[in-house]
């Protein structure tokens, strides 16, 4: 019961998380109040609608309005919040990195609860997590962060990895597993972006970015 209280938790501040990064996103592009609440929508639920799809389950959203009505009403306060912070890159920064950390332990622990392989629950992971920053950022007509200099998925993966590890070999509680690799996967993005860590590319600086 505390694990699923837990979850539950989660869950909701992930939802939050992304509804509010979403929505700052929206923002910056200049988008209505319903171009917003769009943006906010498919941010926080994107992710966690593939991966239902990919497991073959019901989608969550579509049957659960607590989900829905956190994403509005986090839509709404963040509106009211634009008014008074004008600068809002670093809120951008801070609600999309405990979004990642949050979801992708909620795509590990769904894959773990349909018994499958490690390495399958770690890509759900990743897939919950990453999703719906791909289809806010298409939207918005911007490269996604994933596919850019940024550490974002590689953040859920050594994350996600270390979940696993605790998981299965580790003698530590539950919930202390998930708060700190919540707290790792966001460590990891925040320090990623403070020292510019990049994944080395293949091409050169004067390579074409376009064939």
């Amino acid at each position: 019961m505390v694990h699923e209280n837990l979850n539950f938790i989660i869950e909701i501040l992930g939802t939050i998380s992304f509804a509010m990064s979403g929505s700052f996103a929206a923002m910056q592009k200049r988008l209505d109040p319903f171009g917003v609440l769009i943006i906010a929508f498919v941010t926080s639920v994107g992710g966690g609608t593939v991966r239902d799809v990919l497991l073959d389950v019901p989608v969550f959203w579509m049957h659960d309005m607590i989900m829905c009505s956190v994403i509005f009403i986090t839509c709404l306060l963040s509106m009211i919040f634009k008014s008074i912070e004008k600068k809002f890159r670093v809120t951008l920064f801070v609600f999309d990195s405990f979004g990642l950390g949050l979801f992708t332990i909620v795509g590990i622990q769904k894959g773990l609860s349909a018994d499958l392989h490690p390495l399958i629950c770690l890509t759900l992971g990743t897939i919950t997590g990453c999703f719906g920053g791909i289809i806010r950022d298409i939207l918005l007509n911007r490269i996604p962060l994933i596919f850019r200099k940024e550490i974002y998925a590689t953040a859920c993966l050594l994350g996600g990895s270390v979940f696993l590890l605790l998981v299965n070999y580790g003698s530590f509680k539950y919930i202390f597993v998930q708060i700190s690799t919540i707290l790792l996967i966001v460590f990891i993005r925040t320090l990623a972006v403070k020292y510019q860590w990049q994944i080395p590319k293949f091409y050169g600086a004067d390579d074409n970015a376009e064939m």
